[in-house]
């Protein structure tokens, strides 16, 4: 295990374009393609590939324009990246995440704003958000945060890491005999849970991660060993960051919900790799083997192509239409309900496509370092994580069905 202390870089490249132009997002698939080597042996993005995916315009898209930012649409978010992931999972991951960070950093207060985007909208934020694992104590002019937080996916190429922290009496402490960490609580009875924004200087990662799955996005662990002073300009409320900015007038990237677009930009990498493993298996369906035959030519396969191909293509149209809902339609609980079914839908249907395209192939397209294992890998690792999850999905969804506003769901 290793640890580092700063960043690979620092905040102020380039010029944000107004929208993901698609040259720059091809391009920044290409780097990721030739790359994606390195960064699978390096368990993290190479430099090249962060850098290209920022000139595109991922870490900005979501930016408050007043900050020099995109604001963005969702949808213009999850085409980029299935672009970028049928070229590499990961780097589609982070470039996912670092565009979705920054739409939760913009619910910071005005100060902490000035201070994240004070050298560039093009500042990287990794996260770690759910579930809160570190502690935070209140001081007459912000908080004492402490903790481990695994699973920050891209923080090597990070500025700025968001760090979701319980709310405690006291810190933990153990040189302080008798300290108590008991966590507060709201008035529903709930434990109080704040987000902290925190310079990647001042935390610690360890090399934690080690996947077959996105193996390149760097999820390692960020470590903030000591009581760390945060000022309040840079905290907000978990419950802030989950509903949205309630603002009239706010942009509707910001405004939406993290329930209502959430999976769905999870799932723009998947569909980039399952498209990617459909192409993988339908050229080796095409090339004849040993005695001239070709896969192609039985009934067996062609139906499991046809199957996985159609259900790939049918995850694309629910995911276009929950992000046309995401950016356009009124926010109700049952549009919540709906976005959060078809996402967790959409997770499944690409696991089950890509796992039938595995077991159609012959036994050279499981080669761990083949394309058709990688994407296999990326697309259950991506379907595994817990905002895709179907039985919370479909509890909310169930309940939905119960909303007037829900009735044609």
């Amino acid at each position: 295990m290793t640890e580092t202390a700063a960043p690979l870089h620092r905040p102020g490249r380039g010029c944000l374009p107004g929208e993901l132009p698609s040259a720059a997002v091809r391009q920044a698939a290409e780097t990721a393609r030739r790359d994606a080597p390195a960064a699978r042996h390096a368990r993290r993005l190479t430099a090249a590939t962060a850098d290209s995916l920022t000139a595109a315009g991922f870490a900005g898209h979501f930016v408050p324009r007043d900050r020099g930012g995109a604001e963005g649409t969702f949808g213009d978010l999850l085409e980029a990246s299935v672009t970028v992931g049928e070229q590499c999972a990961s780097a589609a991951w982070c470039a996912t995440l670092w565009a979705a960070h920054a739409r939760f950093a913009a619910l910071l207060p005005e100060e902490g704003q000035k201070e994240i985007w004070s050298e560039s909208p093009h500042a990287r934020i990794a996260a770690v958000l759910m579930p809160p694992s570190g502690a935070a104590t209140r001081t007459e002019d912000g908080w004492l945060v402490q903790g481990e937080w695994p699973l920050a996916s891209g923080v090597d190429h990070a500025d700025w890491v968001l760090l979701a922290a319980t709310e405690t009496a006291v810190l933990r402490r153990p040189a302080r005999a008798g300290a108590s960490d008991r966590p507060l609580t709201t008035e529903s009875g709930q434990h109080a849970v704040r987000v902290f924004a925190v310079p990647r200087a001042a935390v610690l990662v360890r090399d934690t991660w080690n996947s077959a799955g996105l193996s390149a996005t760097g999820t390692n662990t960020v470590v903030l060993a000591e009581p760390t002073a945060v000022p309040a300009r840079r905290s907000m409320s978990l419950a802030t960051l989950l509903a949205g900015e309630t603002r009239e007038g706010a942009a509707r990237c910001h405004a939406a919900p993290a329930h209502l677009a959430g999976g769905v930009l999870f799932c723009g990498p998947a569909l980039g790799a399952a498209r990617r493993a459909l192409a993988r298996c339908a050229e080796w369906a095409r090339t004849a083997g040993p005695g001239g035959v070709r896969p192609l030519e039985r009934a067996s396969v062609r139906e499991r192509i046809a199957r996985s191909a159609a259900e790939i293509e049918a995850v694309g149209l629910l995911l276009r239409e929950a992000a046309r809902r995401a950016d356009y339609e009124p926010v109700t609980p049952g549009s919540v309900a709906r976005n959060r079914r078809d996402t967790s839908v959409a997770a499944d249907w690409l696991a089950t496509a890509v796992d039938r395209l595995l077991r159609t192939g012959g036994a050279h397209l499981r080669d761990p370092d083949g394309v058709l294992y990688r994407a296999w890998a990326d697309v259950l690792t991506v379907a595994s994580h817990g905002s895709l999850r179907l039985e919370p999905a479909a509890e909310a969804y169930a309940s939905s069905l119960d909303d007037p506003e829900a009735v044609d769901a």
